[in-house]
């Protein structure tokens, strides 16, 4: 396939937080990302932000991975704090498990070790947990950006190679 013809890359961001919801705290999170998957060749056509809770996090995941077929990214919500929900809202909308993409995440550092984040798909989308400082985010993204492109591939219903 030549470079003309290579399938858009399309990324959504959903940033998990209260105080950046209530217009309390700067999303540092979702920026950062944001560039990150830019610079790797995606279009972000949607950066939304979502308070904390199952619920929450449900409804807004679920509206964007409606009908949509790339990549879904979540930062923030993912550690040991009373709010933080975010694996519980995304397994309400995912249909199957990516065990090995959250592993891996888990695996980009240290800190790691504290994520409670979880990866799959829904319909044609995949969706990855990632955690909401910048820094474990883009550690997170990083160990899973190289196979992203196969992965949607695949939900395309293509056999790449």
């Amino acid at each position: 396939m030549s470079t003309a013809e290579q399938p858009v890359l399309v990324a959504r961001i959903l940033v998990v937080s209260d105080g950046v919801a209530s217009g309390e705290r700067d999303d540092r999170g979702g920026p950062a990302v944001r560039a990150r998957l830019e610079a790797a060749g995606f279009t972000v056509d949607r950066h939304e932000v979502s308070a904390d809770g199952v619920e929450a996090v449900a409804t807004a995941l679920g509206d964007l991975v409606d009908g949509f077929a790339g990549l879904v990214a979540t930062t923030g919500g993912t550690g040991f704090g009373p709010r933080d929900l975010t694996p519980e809202g995304t397994a309400r909308v995912l249909d199957r498990h990516a065990d090995g993409l959250a592993e891996a995440m888990r695996l980009a550092s240290p800190l790691g070790r504290l994520s409670r984040q979880i990866a799959g798909t829904a319909g044609r989308a995949l969706v990855v947990n990632l955690p909401g400082s910048p820094n474990g985010a883009l550690e997170c993204l990083d160990a899973v950006l190289d196979v992203v492109p196969h992965a949607l591939a695949l939900l395309r219903g293509e056999r790449p190679h």
